[in-house]
């Protein structure tokens, strides 16, 4: 049996949200809008400026205002989510989402130990199993994940426990 133990934080919530948010369409492309139509806007008055009145000063602070938010705008708009993640927890759910974490691949599912308690996932309500540089996610639904930070397991081989639970999964699909 494979079992791996590791912490869970805020900061690998924050992340798995984070990615979520930037890999969906819908979002990329109110980002570029964003990007693309309010400077676009603002070089068109910037322009007004300089032709029509011949105010070249005028015309200077409007573009100039135009590339800060073209090149500021996504990165408020990230903060600003980050900072909406957590606020969508109450203390009592943050205290009872982060923590240790205990997995365990079983041929009935995954068996996970957590601040909540115990929870057995079937392997066939498990969707599949991502790895990354930092991070390998087990995920229990499209947009839901189990997320296992690499630098915070402190018993287990992540690699074989990952490889693992992709073979699990195969063996099913």
């Amino acid at each position: 049996m494979f079992e791996i133990e590791y912490e869970f934080r805020e900061e690998d919530l924050i992340h798995f949200n984070e990615m979520q948010y930037l890999n969906s369409d819908d979002i990329q492309h109110n980002l570029k809008k964003n990007r693309l139509i309010v400077p676009g806007v603002m070089f068109i008055i910037g322009a007004f400026y300089y032709f029509y009145y011949g105010d070249i000063r005028a015309a200077s602070y409007v573009v100039v205002l135009a590339i800060l938010w073209a090149w500021l705008s996504p990165k408020i708009l990230l903060l600003d989510f980050r900072r909406q993640i957590l606020t969508n927890y109450t203390y009592k759910e943050k205290s009872r989402m982060f923590g240790t974490y205990t997995l365990t691949l079983d041929p009935k599912g995954l068996l996970e130990k957590s601040p909540s308690g115990k929870n057995t996932m079937p392997w066939d309500e498990i969707v599949r199993v991502e790895k990354s540089d930092r991070y390998v996610f087990i995920y229990i639904g499209l947009n839901t994940a189990l997320v296992i930070p690499r630098e915070t397991v402190k018993k287990g081989n992540l690699d074989e426990f990952a490889e693992q639970a992709e073979k699990m999964l195969d063996r099913l699909g």
